[in-house]
């Protein structure tokens, strides 16, 4: 979160949100946010998400798979990301995360993610 400059503004347990300030070094050649920022801040999201959400027992996450659509970016204000539940299981859990711009509402993107939940291992495995 600290490489991008994300800022936490909501952990709830049905969704939170996260926004970061479009700066140069987030940005394209032409002044555009970068996709790969776009990415890394839906994946924030997400994550944060889940680790509010682990099951009992459980000690992590590792995401297993993510998709992106963009559809719009944005050259200045903030891209805002909100992430909520597609499925909160025992062994996954599946998180859509949509990306607006801050200033206009915008979209920048749909991203949705799954993530493996993590159980500590006995010692014999």
């Amino acid at each position: 979160m600290a490489t991008i400059g994300a800022r936490l503004v909501r952990v709830a347990p049905g969704a939170v949100d996260i926004d970061v300030p479009v700066r140069d070094d987030l940005t394209q050649q032409n002044g555009y946010l970068h996709a790969g920022a776009v990415v890394s801040l839906a994946d924030t999201c997400c994550g944060y998400a889940t680790v509010r959400n682990l099951p009992e027992g459980a000690e992590g996450f590792t995401t297993i798979e993510l998709k992106s659509n963009f559809i719009g970016s944005t050259l200045e204000g903030d891209a805002v990301c909100v992430a909520t539940p597609a499925h909160k299981g025992r062994t996954t859990q599946v998180w859509n995360a949509e990306v607006h711009a801050g200033k206009t509402g915008k979209a920048i993107a749909h991203f949705r993610c799954t993530q493996m939940i993590l159980y500590p291992r006995s010692r014999d495995q």
